[in-house]
């Protein structure tokens, strides 16, 4: 499936989410209820996926966890913060360097509307 289609699903999916839950739960909650909208789709999606990182020509085991990864192809982070902060976004930039992987997504769930907490980046 093509990235930008699937971004498309994603997003739609935690929209489903947050209408249902609303805002003010934990990170792990909606986590969990998004892997399990998007497994509802046929979307193979993997949670706390743990990655090694090289370093120096090292492979160095467990550095860094995603909340989600979507069809390996999307990193998707899940917030619950007031805002979504500058270090937020360099951390997914990181994270989409060190997979090589080209689009992810911060989902912030503490909002009133949801579409007011997404944040799509590209690595690129």
């Amino acid at each position: 499936m093509e990235e930008n289609t699937l971004s498309g699903i994603i997003v739609n999916a935690a929209i489903e989410v947050h209408r249902h839950l609303g805002p003010g739960l934990l990170e792990s909650v909606y986590e969990n209820c998004l892997l399990h909208e998007l497994k509802l789709q046929g979307i193979i999606c993997e949670r706390q996926v743990y990655l090694l990182l090289s370093y120096k020509g090292e492979q160095i085991g467990n550095c860094y966890r995603l909340d989600l990864l979507v069809e390996n192809l999307i990193i998707v982070e899940i917030k619950t913060v007031s805002n979504i902060e500058p270090i937020h976004k360099a951390q997914l930039l990181t994270y989409l360097k060190l997979t090589n992987l080209k689009i992810g997504l911060i989902l912030n769930f503490n909002v009133p509307v949801l579409k007011n907490g997404i944040c799509r980046m590209i690595n690129g």
